[in-house]
């Protein structure tokens, strides 16, 4: 029930700055789409590549929406 919640208010902000905690990883970039299970993140942070994670919702601790200064 909560990851259906979840899954709907993260969607909600879908183009935003992200920063998203897991066990073994924290991961900054732009979210860009939410399912049920899964969640992209677009990680831009290294110059004029950008790698795309995908990472399973069961996995997420919690995420964070910075604000720029």
């Amino acid at each position: 029930m909560f990851e259906d919640t979840f899954a709907a208010e993260l969607a909600t902000r879908v183009g935003s700055n992200v920063e998203v905690a897991t066990d073994n990883n924290l991961v900054e970039g732009i979210l860009s789409t939410v399912t049920d299970e899964l969640v992209l993140v677009i990680d831009v942070t290294s110059g004029y590549d950008s790698t795309r994670l995908y990472i399973s919702l069961d996995a997420i601790n919690f995420i964070r929406f910075p604000v720029a200064a």
